[in-house]
């Protein structure tokens, strides 16, 4: 995937960073502070259109005015695009990660006209820009998760030890996919589902490397922890009020902690689907490798 080039910003970012760094390389403790600092501050610059998306959900929640002739709905569709077009623009993003975007859009919105067609939850508010009744700022929802994976891929220079072959993890991303529909007529095999991803990645590490070192952690781990901060990002969306589940309708409450599972195996066809455009690469591929890989 090609690198986007860099901005002023960005470089005079990197300057400072240096600086930083060397002040940091003086001592044991400083060294590993600086490591754990980069992991944030990458993490951050990973999440950046996500992110923008959940500030804009919370924003609007309070201070878009009620009666604007441009429904809040679609001001979220048309704020979605600019900010996806001046990422573009700033070469903040590449266009083989806006593939991965456009193509979460297309998954998600079509889950999304399904699940809210048997009531999984609604969305409350008019809109114009929209599909069978679900706004298309929705597929930017899921969309933001294509881009954090494909960003925090490239940002963090992702290699994997114990990857299972790629036809395996595309027909367990199918299988996920299909179970989201067939639940619904009584066929749920998430149990299934939940063994087989066990079975598949139980021996997969992803190494990353915040700094200099390549840290190694287990993929399922991975998973859960982005699966977790997703839900505590739909909390937000849905004390908005931008979509709602059944009960929440009489006033917000917690997203059931039970639905990290859901948003566990949505992240499994999130990633299977940036290894199409991202092919995994076992650690010590490249000389760059040869850094000490410390355990996270």
């Amino acid at each position: 995937m090609s690198e986007p080039r860099r901005l002023p910003l960005e470089a005079w970012g990197r300057a400072w960073l240096a600086r930083l760094q060397a002040a940091a390389d003086r001592t044991k403790v400083g060294r590993h502070a600086f490591e754990f600092l980069m992991f944030g501050i990458k993490q951050g610059w990973a999440c950046l259109f996500g992110g923008a998306m959940v500030a804009l959900l919370f924003l609007t929640h309070y201070f878009y005015p009620a009666h604007a002739t441009l429904s809040r709905y679609d001001f979220l569709v048309l704020a979605a695009i600019a900010i996806q077009v001046a990422m573009l623009g700033f070469k903040l993003e590449s266009f083989e990660e806006l593939k991965v975007i456009l193509a979460f859009h297309i998954v998600g919105t079509i889950m999304e006209i399904f699940k809210t067609s048997t009531g999984s939850w609604i969305y409350p508010e008019p809109s114009i820009l929209h599909i069978a009744g679900v706004p298309l700022f929705s597929g930017f929802m899921y969309g933001s998760v294509g881009s954090y994976l494909a960003r925090v891929w490239r940002i963090f220079d992702f290699r994997f030890t114990g990857y299972p072959p790629r036809w395996t993890t595309m027909v367990l991303g199918l299988a996920i996919y299909a179970n989201f529909f067939t639940d619904h007529w009584g066929w749920d095999f998430r149990w299934a589902i939940y063994v087989a991803v066990g079975a598949l990645y139980w021996r997969c590490s992803v190494w990353f490397k915040p700094d200099r070192k390549m840290h190694e952690m287990p993929m399922l781990i991975g998973f859960v922890l982005v699966a977790f901060f997703i839900w505590f990002a739909e909390n937000i969306g849905t004390y908005s009020h931008a979509w709602l589940y059944p009960s929440q309708h009489q006033g917000w409450a917690l997203v059931p902690i039970s639905k990290i599972g859901s948003w566990l195996l949505l992240m499994i066809i999130s990633f299977v689907m940036v290894s199409l455009v991202k092919k995994p690469v076992a650690i010590g591929a490249f000389a760059n490798d040869v850094s000490v890989p410390e355990r996270t």
